[in-house]
C-alpha cells in the first residue's frame, strides 16, 4: 500500500524496525483484532494497539464507566463516567489515531453471540474479568481456527498466553493449562480482593506486543508458554505448557467439546 507523508511520519518508529518495516506496518493497517473487555487490560491493550495503527478493533463490553475504574482503566477518564466503555474507548481510540476504525460492541459476550463475533477477527484478545469468559473464548476460538492472546490480572499477580490449539499437536489450549474453572468464591474478583493499578498497565501493554507478533509473524511468540509476573518481587517467569492429549477440547481424545464430524 502506498503511505500518506502523515503516515510515514506517525508510523517512522516501526517502519525502521527491520522486523516491521512498511509491509508489516501496511499489513497492521490492514488487520482486524477483537478486544473482549474494555476495562483493566483492555485500556491499555487498545491503546497500543490503536496507536500502532491496527486497522480495525471491535471492542465487546457491556458495562458502563465507573469512577472506580479510573484508577487502571486508563482509556477512560472523569469526563466519560456514566458513558458505555465502548463509547468512551472508541472517542479515545479516535483521538489518538484516524486510521483505526473502532467496531463497539456493547454486549455480554456468551454462547449464543461468540461465534459470530469472532468470525470476522484475525486475533482475539482477551481482557476480561471471570473465568466464564476465558473459558468460553478459548473453546470458541479453538473450534473457529482463532488465534488467541489471554491475560489475566489480580492482586500484585499477572499472567500471560497465546492458544492456538488448532494448528496442531505442540499448541496447548487455555483448558490443557486449567482443565476446570475453579470452585465459586475460590478465587476472588478484582472488586472483591483488588489490583494494582499500573499491574493492568503493564499486563496490558505486554498483551498488546503479543497480539501485535502474532499479526506481524515474528518473534517467539507464546504458544506453549505460559508467563508469571509477581509484581511485588517482580519477578517473571516463563513456563513451558505442553498439549494435555486428555484434554477435552484439544485433546486426542473424543468428548463433548468436539462437534461431529
Amino acid at each position: 500500500m502506498d503511505f500518506t507523508e502523515t503516515q510515514i511520519q506517525r508510523y517512522a518508529r516501526h517502519i525502521i524496525l527491520p522486523e516491521v518495516g512498511g509491509v508489516g506496518q501496511a499489513q497492521l493497517l490492514r488487520a482486524r483484532v477483537l478486544v473482549v473487555g474494555a476495562g483493566g487490560l483492555g485500556a491499555p491493550l487498545l491503546l497500543y494497539l490503536a496507536a500502532a495503527g491496527v486497522g480495525a478493533l471491535g471492542v465487546v463490553d457491556d458495562d458502563a464507566v465507573d469512577l472506580s475504574n479510573l484508577q487502571r482503566q486508563v482509556i477512560h477518564d472523569g469526563s466519560t463516567l456514566g458513558q458505555p466503555k465502548v463509547e468512551s474507548a472508541a472517542r479515545r481510540i479516535a483521538a489518538i489515531n484516524p486510521d483505526v476504525t473502532v467496531e463497539a460492541h456493547r454486549l455480554r459476550l456468551g454462547a449464543d453471540n461468540v461465534a459470530a463475533l469472532i468470525e470476522g477477527y484475525d486475533v482475539i484478545a482477551d481482557g476480561s474479568d471471570n473465568f466464564a469468559t476465558r473459558y468460553l473464548l478459548n473453546d470458541a476460538c479453538f473450534f473457529a481456527g482463532k488465534t488467541l492472546v489471554s491475560a489475566a490480572i489480580l492482586r500484585f499477580d499477572g499472567q500471560l498466553a497465546t492458544f492456538k490449539a488448532h494448528r496442531g499437536a505442540s499448541h496447548p489450549c487455555y483448558r490443557c493449562i486449567f482443565p476446570e474453572p475453579p470452585p465459586r468464591g475460590l478465587v476472588p474478583s478484582c472488586s472483591e480482593g483488588g489490583v494494582l493499578g499500573a499491574l493492568a498497565g503493564a499486563v496490558g501493554s505486554l498483551q498488546a506486543v503479543e497480539v501485535i507478533k502474532e499479526l506481524l509473524g515474528i518473534g517467539a511468540g507464546l504458544s506453549g508458554h505460559l508467563v508469571l509476573l509477581d509484581a511485588l518481587s517482580m519477578e517473571f517467569r516463563k513456563l513451558a505448557v505442553a498439549k494435555d492429549p486428555d484434554c477435552p477440547l484439544c485433546g486426542s481424545h473424543p468428548s463433548l467439546f468436539r462437534p461431529e464430524r
